[in-house]
């Protein structure tokens, strides 16, 4: 049976450059910084989301949970967009990990404004625990692959460091975020202390992320990263494959978005499922259904099409380098054929 799976870009396989940079990769052991390769990415990394130094990290929840290590203190609180990635998917990593308390807001697509933000921020008073951290997403997951506006986001670190927060960026699909919107990555990363990306998700590489910031304050994150067991040793054979996606994939992402948007049109002509295109910006498509959505996506696998339930009633669909457009054709006739009962 033919299989169209829609359920992530994290599915994405390494391409034959990566197999063949990481048959070869020139390795050491990389918790002694003597691993070549790690080295080369991990600089290549920082250059490109302008910042000093990085670390690479065997995953982005891993990435995000060692910058809420190292820029808090015990009892602090963070701040957060009510449907971050930090806040849903990581298993309560602040709260066990780091021991913040976690302060969520209602944003507008996973976007927070200056207003509400400095709303947020605990005024001194012993009752009250040390609001230290803002962290942000872009692009935001739960919100369909919505990026933040550049201006935006601009405004809301800036009212954050006004106020004697760091910032942290979720940037897992920063370049997803770049492409989008035509602004380089760096740029979007400009105002925040740090930033994490994935290569794994529509970069394709098999495994790994990156966590960027100051050269001094990434000193504090590799410590964090060897606390929460992600010392790898002769990671070059992985690392490799993170360079060539650095250097090859990124702005082939246009693809998946023309995908994603090609995926929408076609779905918004559905009866029976809620699509809008225009809230399409990258490689997401959010779909309402009218009855259960685990009960829909269990249909949709049955007939060769994967994807994922995020709620009661939504699905999500993620096209990514695997996802073709005959496949997202495919696609359509498929789950236009399951909303309609056939």
């Amino acid at each position: 049976m033919r299989v169209v799976d829609l359920r992530s870009d994290t599915v994405t396989r390494p391409t034959e450059e990566m197999r063949r940079a990481m048959a070869r990769a020139e390795v050491g052991d990389d918790v002694y910084g003597e691993d070549p390769t790690v080295n080369a990415l991990e600089e290549l990394a920082a250059s490109m989301i302008g910042k000093e130094a990085a670390v690479f990290v065997p995953s982005g929840t891993m990435g995000n949970q060692a910058a809420v290590l190292t820029h808090t203190a015990r009892g602090d609180e963070i701040i957060v967009e009510a449907d971050a990635h930090i806040y849903w998917y990581e298993a309560g990593g602040p709260a066990l990990l780091a021991s913040v308390q976690v302060r969520p807001l209602a944003g507008r697509r996973g976007v927070l404004s200056p207003e509400a933000v400095r709303a947020a921020v605990r005024p001194p008073d012993v009752h009250f625990p040390r609001t230290s951290l803002l962290c942000l997403e872009n692009t935001h997951n739960r919100a369909g692959g919505a990026v933040w506006p550049p201006a935006e986001l601009e405004a809301v670190t800036a009212a954050a460091h006004e106020a004697g927060l760091a910032v942290h960026l979720d940037g897992a699909r920063i370049f997803n975020a770049a492409v989008a919107s035509g602004v380089a990555a760096a740029r979007l990363a400009a105002g925040a202390d740090s930033v994490m990306f994935c290569l794994s998700k529509g970069l394709a590489a098999p495994v790994g992320s990156i966590l960027a910031g100051a050269r001094d304050w990434i000193e504090r994150a590799r410590k964090a990263r060897k606390v929460l067991g992600g010392g790898m040793r002769q990671a070059g054979v992985i690392a490799a494959a993170g360079i060539v996606a650095l250097r090859t994939m990124v702005d082939r992402l246009a693809e998946d978005h023309a995908n994603a948007r090609r995926l929408a049109e076609g779905l918004a002509e559905v009866k029976g499922l809620e699509v809008d295109p225009r809230q399409v910006d990258t490689n997401m498509v959010m779909v309402g259904v009218r009855d259960s959505a685990a009960e829909f996506c269990r249909q949709l696998a049955e007939r060769g099409v994967m994807a994922g339930a995020m709620d009661a009633r939504r699905v999500r669909l993620v096209t990514h380098k695997d996802v073709s457009g005959d496949d997202v054709d495919y696609a359509l006739r498929v789950i236009a054929a399951v909303a309609g009962g056939g």
